[in-house]
């Protein structure tokens, strides 16, 4: 198999008609500027506000799934599909990217349908064992005042409130995963990184775009980063991890919508 065929590794010098190592930094610069990269700095800057705003980060919020047109629930839905729409055009663009190369587009990085049945087990495994972890991580971070109140949503009581929700955490799932893990990797390793380092510069870009929500945020994320890349390179594959990233999302974004206000241990503002 040749470097280029194998997740995160790659010579990238430019041979046998493969982009040079200047076009393929310029392009992943690119890639995160209009994706994960533009979040970390958003969420660096938000984290800022929140740790200079008199009061403690715990009776702050961080809402994640909020409404956009108030009272007004289908303009409030067009804005919510146009929202998931526009935040996978990054990975179209990734998908354009790798097929240019001849890499096979997101194949390259096991995101296809090749292998359905092992991706959904395996993410369903990697979900049971990291939702409830994470759950706990949470909320001892936020006891401990290094964490905002998380609102994983506050949609309007709709029909299309459930799908909306599904939607948003299978959007994230994608979006993330093919971009930080598959797509960062791939590139990381053409570009001569050691598999240590892009290791830490995934998992670093994973926390800083989930800072918005505190030092546990911050966290709780690389650790994931780090087993997320860690699974990668084992199964060469992004399918299991955006299974397991959407169904923690799903449980995550629906659950709070169900339990909200009708448990003491779930926090809500």
């Amino acid at each position: 198999m040749a470097d280029a065929d194998v997740p995160g590794q790659g010579s990238g010098t430019g041979t046998e008609g493969a982009p040079s190592r200047s076009i393929l930094r310029s392009e992943t610069l690119i890639v995160l500027a209009l994706s994960l990269g533009a979040s970390a700095l958003s969420a660096l800057i938000s984290f800022v506000g929140s740790v200079t705003k008199p009061g403690g980060l715990k009776h702050q919020a961080a809402t994640l799934n909020a409404s956009h047109a108030p009272g007004r629930p289908w303009l409030d839905l067009a804005w919510q599909l146009f929202g998931i729409a526009t935040a996978l055009v990054p990975v179209a663009l990734v998908a354009h990217l790798l097929l240019r190369e001849r890499a096979g587009g997101l194949r390259a990085v096991g995101f296809d349908r090749r292998r359905p049945g092992f991706d959904l087990s395996r993410g369903v495994g990697i979900a049971a064992v990291i939702g409830g972890s994470g759950l706990l991580l949470y909320l001892g971070a936020r006891a401990a005042g290094a964490n905002l109140t998380v609102v994983p949503e506050a949609l309007p009581e709709v029909w299309w409130k459930i799908p909306v929700l599904i939607a948003s955490a299978v959007q994230n799932a994608v979006l993330e995963e093919v971009v930080v893990v598959g797509y960062l990797l791939r590139r990381l390793g053409q570009l001569g990184w050691s598999p240590m380092a892009a290791l830490a510069a995934s998992s670093l870009l994973r926390g800083s775009y989930h800072l918005y929500q505190g030092i546990g945020g911050f966290f709780g994320n690389m650790v994931m980063g780090v087993l997320f890349v860690l699974l990668y390179r084992r199964w060469g594959r992004v399918g299991p991890l955006v299974a397991a990233h959407a169904l923690i999302d799903i449980v995550a974004f629906v659950g709070y919508a169900v339990l909200a206000g009708h448990v003491g241990w779930l926090p809500t503002r």
